[in-house]
């Protein structure tokens, strides 16, 4: 006897919202905060994301404020919370590193989270159980990112410090720790 399995229909979470929240408007969106405006002779591609991104201090986070329109979009037509979670992180990333002068504008650029997130959320309506997996990934992914980047300058103090107390007592911090 096959399986055959059901696919997981998710019902939107909010009636309201009608035409703000359909595809054409989403895709209008994000084509206009990432990828408008080309640059003649190149295939470079930017948008209002991407020049409101050189304003210094607040560029960026209009930036990401205004990209949080797609991702509620995503929430209210009822987007698995790991894909949701998968846009936040995008934003995130977008926001942070594009809080970087120069190097960080020409990434926001690059990176272009709406465009992302449009298209996490149009194949998560299509394919919601694909999407899920992967989102999981990438948050994991992320997930040891960030503890790497918390273990390792901790490691590094640790490292700098025993040598430091080598240096003026002659002996490793290991030894004094023993004691104890």
């Amino acid at each position: 006897m096959p399986f055959t399995a059901k696919p997981e229909v998710l019902s939107p979470r909010i009636k309201r919202g009608g035409k703000a929240f359909d595809d054409e408007n989403l895709d209008l969106l994000s084509h206009v905060l990432d990828d408008f405006i080309r640059i003649p002779g190149t295939s470079i591609r930017f948008g209002l994301d991407g020049i409101v991104g050189f304003i210094p201090g607040i560029g960026d986070l209009v930036g990401g404020i205004a990209s949080c329109i797609i991702i509620v979009a995503a929430w209210v037509r009822g987007v698995s919370y790991a894909t949701v979670a998968r846009m936040v992180a995008n934003v995130a990333i977008e926001v942070v590193v594009g809080s970087i002068p120069v190097l960080g504008d020409m990434f926001d650029i690059a990176w272009r989270a709406n465009r992302r997130n449009y298209a996490l959320l149009v194949g998560s309506v299509d394919e919601p159980r694909k999407h899920t997996l992967q989102s999981w990934l990438f948050l994991g992914v992320v997930c040891l990112v960030l503890a790497g980047l918390v273990i390792l300058p901790l490691l590094l103090l640790t490292w700098v410090f025993d040598g430091v107390f080598h240096a003026i007592f002659g002996t490793s911090s290991h030894g004094l720790f023993r004691t104890l």
